[in-house]
Parts: C-alpha cells; structure tokens; sequence
C-alpha cells in the first residue's frame, strides 16, 4: 500500500466515524430541540466567546513560538502566527492528510534546519504542556463540583495537581533537555491558554442562558478537550458533541443544551480555522529575528 492511499483511505475512515457519531447522536437526542437551544442563544456573548477563543490561540502560538526559538528556529512572531493560523486550518479541514503540527514541522525543519528529531520535541512538548493545563483545571474543577462520585477523590484530586506538574517537569528534564529553560513560560502560556478557553465557554454558557452546573459543563468541556488528541474523526465533529452528550447524561444535566455547547464551539473553531485558507493558496515566507 502506498503511502498516499494509506492516507486517503485514513481520512475516509475519520469521515465515516464522524459521520456515525453525528447520526448516533441524533437518534439519541432531537435535532430540532439542539437548533432552537442555538436560535435562542444571545450573539454579543458569542462574540465574545469567540474573541477568547482567538485569544487563546494567540497565546497558544506564542508558546510554540518559544520551543520553536529554543531549538534554533528563529522565525518572527509574525511569521509563526501565520503558520500556525494555516496549521489550525489544516488540522480542522484536512485531517489525515497533511495535518497541522505535521506541516509547521516540515516548514520549520526546511527553513531552518535545526533537526527533526528537535521539530518533533518541540511540536510534541506543546502539545503536552496543553494537555497538563487541561488536566490541572479539570482536577480544579472536579475538586469545585458539587458531584458525589467527583468529591469521593477529593484528596487523589488535590495531590494529583502538583504530581502532574513534577512528573512532567522530571520527564521535560530527563528526554528534551534542550527545551527546559523555557519550561515554566511554556506553562505559564499554557495556563493562560486554557483559561482563555475556559472563559471562551462561559461566555457560551452565557449565550444559551445557562446559569446552573457551569462547573459541571466546563469539566465536561475539559475533559473531551482531553480526549480529541486521539485523532479519530475529522478534526473535533462528532467527538466532543459524543463526550458532552454522554457527560450531560452522567451529571443529569441537559442534554440538548450540553450538545448546543458543544456545537456552538465547533462553530467558532471552525470560523477562525477558516481563515488559514488565505495561507494555503499564498503560503507564508518565514521571516526571521533574534528576539525570544
């Protein structure tokens, strides 16, 4: 099998797994109660939800800009907001493909040689570094619910915060030294990445006119965003709207609403995603500079 059709047949796959989780979840909760839950929802707090978003995002290059300049790849952060915007683009559109990480990887060890083995540290270590912020909060937010099943690991909660921190500082020491000495800017990026999320979905929450369990619904937002790294369906469709379904059934929450969370920001995904197309036709020249 050649490797174009291994990934023709992989994307194929994504959609055929998107497209059944999407029909499962109809046949479990009605369309039309999920689009009069969206048609109700207020448009200035989905602005600002959506300014949040594009914050997050900002800093979220920023921090791979940082692993970027650490290995010797010293593009501007204009040139890295670029790239990046494209990478969102492709990482929504295009999976199975030429995903995301995979291009800024082979754009960056093009122009600026600093190794693969280094491109690939760097691309893995940020996302990771997301991850760790992800499962911080979520344990913050489990530590918040009122949920009896949450608060019986009330003290494995609160140990496994700073444990999670220690374990990925020894691993960031012990297998990418070169990266380390920007470790704890790389988590403060990544802190105020996932707040920005965060406040990205309450602002959502806001939207519907949901003013109950938003502890609950913010967790559930956590965790799926958790979840999505495994790569299974065409970008987020399908996967989160499954998670937060079945996290709305788990916390007796509603479901029609959960699932209008998570549409309303797949939607905003998608419309800052789309914006990376001017780059996929033009693609971005990497200027570079010094500065850290």
């Amino acid at each position: 099998m050649t490797e174009k059709l291994r990934k023709r047949l992989i994307t194929a796959l994504k959609i055929v797994v998107s497209a059944a989780l999407i029909y499962f979840i109809f046949t479990k909760i009605e369309l039309k109660d999920v689009l009069q839950t969206l048609r109700k929802s207020d448009p200035l707090f989905l602005f600002l939800a959506l300014l949040f978003f594009v914050i997050s995002k900002v800093l979220s290059a920023f921090r791979l800009h940082l692993y970027f300049h650490q290995i010797g790849a010293q593009l501007s952060h204009t040139s890295n907001l670029k790239l990046y915007l494209l990478g969102m683009f492709y990482n929504l559109f295009l999976p199975g493909g030429i995903g995301g990480d995979a291009y800024k990887g082979y754009v960056v060890q093009k122009a600026y040689q600093p190794g693969t083995k280094k491109v690939v540290s760097s691309l893995l270590l940020d996302r990771l570094s997301g991850m760790l912020l992800l499962f911080v909060y979520a344990c913050a937010l489990a530590l918040l619910s009122e949920n009896a099943f949450l608060q019986s690991f009330f003290w494995l909660l609160m140990a496994a915060i700073p444990a999670s921190v220690v374990v990925f500082w020894f691993v960031n020491r012990s297998f990418f030294p070169t990266t380390l000495p920007v470790f704890w800017r790389s988590f403060g990026y990544s802190a105020l990445v996932q707040l920005a999320q965060l406040v990205c979905v309450i602002f959502i929450l806001k939207a519907l006119s949901v003013d109950q369990n938003q502890v609950e619904y913010l967790f559930i937002f956590l965790v799926s965003s958790i979840i999505l790294v495994i790569p299974v369906t065409i970008g987020p469709i399908g996967s989160r709207e499954v998670i937060f379904m079945y996290g709305a059934e788990w916390f007796g929450l509603n479901q029609s609403i959960s699932i209008g969370i998570s549409f309303s920001f797949l939607l905003i995904t998608a419309l800052t995603s789309l914006f990376g197309i001017l780059y996929h036709f033009k693609k971005p020249d990497l200027e570079s500079n010094q500065s850290k």
